[in-house]
């Protein structure tokens, strides 16, 4: 048993802890646990807690059932909403096979065997995300959604309750040894954002994993409804997940370049171009569902076409602005991700087609500073600037071809997306809407 083995069973044995919930995602993101007590924890972390894989979306097929979860002790945390006399922790958990090899089906295997890819290359990846998330009043009768609020962006609301909420969640967040860097009311009514601080992506991923937890928690706790929809409102923006990335080699930021343009280096420059030549075909990871494409297409801040710039928020991947000398805020922001989004296959993905930029050596285009959404299209094209697809099939057909997107969710994970998207696509192109209902019932 190792130190951080000892330190759990220490720390549940001093805190009373009643319960301990292990947590794994399935292959869409949707979080899942199942609890055990004290008794079992040593034999959890010697042999694992075995379960029915073929129940969970896409973790594997009735013949291959028997799964095993594996508890993370560096995970461990004690949950803050549970109260003193619930005493409740969590763990997230590797999945195995009953012969102990991590399942290639995981998600968070997925986002480790794209971060061993990094390392062989000798970076560390590193990532920081701004999640956006609206707020609604307990629907009545009608089922109408009302936000909480008619505030704007950066408003500040004297007593508040987007205001009051923040402060709630961050304090839980920080109790759980998540660091909060920014939080304020977004543009939409009911719209929020909290931004959490950089760390390792692996640690990022089970970060928001937990951020999406405690804000249902604390919203439920307070009588309204959390909403990760990319764009639950017809008239307001839609709620996407900015993802800031960087690469370090040991202590070095390997984006910093004091003499390039923008201090980027060549890595950064080739980095970037990777993310542009295959936004397409990993947009059906970033933005996964059907509605995922009415945010993008929807107007707003959020991102149509692939292209970067620096400081131009209409481009897919922004430069932010930098702080000379300080080597270490050296970052690209990659725009067009959700907060639907499963963060282990997106951060995955994301990394994929970054790290492709560097091994080919990608050139990266000239950068756009003009507003690319008032650009005619004979403008764009000769910039040689695409569109992102316009639909979830689109992006779904852009994905099928991709071997940069199959080699690095692995076969099973590939075909079930391919699967489940065609799948969804096709429910909701049976739906009749109260759009087409309103426009069309007494018409013709």
């Amino acid at each position: 048993m190792d130190r951080q083995q000892e330190y759990v069973l220490r720390v549940v044995e001093e805190r009373d802890i009643r319960f301990i919930q292990l947590w794994f995602t399935d292959v869409l993101g949707v979080l899942k646990s199942v609890a055990i007590a004290p008794a079992e924890l040593e034999g959890a972390f010697a042999e694992g807690i075995g379960f029915d894989g073929s129940a969970i979306e896409g973790l594997a097929r009735v013949s291959e059932a028997d799964m095993i979860a594996r508890p993370d002790p560096s995970t461990f945390q004690i949950l803050p909403w549970r109260g003193e006399h619930q005493g409740t922790a969590r763990m997230f958990c590797d999945i195995l096979t009953p012969a102990g090899e991590p399942a290639r089906t995981e998600p968070r295997a997925v986002l480790k065997r794209a971060l061993s890819k990094a390392a062989e290359m000798g970076f560390t990846f590193y990532t920081h995300p701004e999640i956006e998330f609206y707020l609604f009043e307990m629907p009545g009768p009608d089922g109408q959604l009302v936000p909480i609020d008619s505030a704007g962006y950066f408003d500040h609301v004297p007593r508040g309750k987007g205001a009051d909420f923040r402060r709630d969640a961050i304090a839980l967040l920080e109790q759980m040894g998540i660091s909060v860097e920014y939080s304020h009311h977004e543009g939409g009514p009911g719209q929020n954002e909290i931004d959490l601080r950089y760390a390792d992506a692996l640690t990022t991923a089970d970060n928001i994993m937990t951020f999406k937890t405690i804000v249902k928690e604390v919203a439920a706790a307070q009588g309204f409804i959390a909403s990760f929809m990319p764009k639950p409102l017809i008239d307001a923006p839609g709620s996407g997940m900015h993802l800031h990335l960087s690469l370090f080699e040991g202590d070095r930021n390997a984006f910093w370049d004091p003499a390039g343009e923008y201090q980027l280096s060549r890595t950064a420059r080739q980095f970037i171009a990777g993310l542009l030549r295959h936004a397409h075909e990993i947009s059906a990871i970033t933005n996964q569902h059907v509605n995922s494409y009415k945010r993008l297409w929807g107007g707003g801040e959020a991102p149509s076409f692939v292209c970067w710039g620096h400081i131009n928020r209409s481009a897919l991947v922004r430069v932010p602005l930098y702080k000379p000398d300080k080597s270490t805020s050296a970052r690209v922001e990659f725009r067009s991700p959700d907060s639907a989004l499963n963060p282990y296959l997106a951060l995955a993905v994301t990394l994929a087609a970054g790290l492709k930029g560097i091994e080919e050596g990608y050139e990266l285009p000239p950068g756009a500073d003009d507003n690319v959404w008032e650009l005619t299209d004979d403008e764009r094209r000769a910039m040689g600037i695409t569109a992102l697809p316009s639909s979830l099939e689109r992006a779904v057909a852009e994905m099928e071809g991709s071997e940069l997107v199959a080699e690095t969710l692995g076969e099973d994970v590939f075909d079930f997306v391919i699967r489940n998207k065609h799948q969804e696509w096709r429910e909701y192109r049976r739906q009749v809407t109260p759009w087409e209902l309103k426009r069309f019932l007494s018409g013709q």
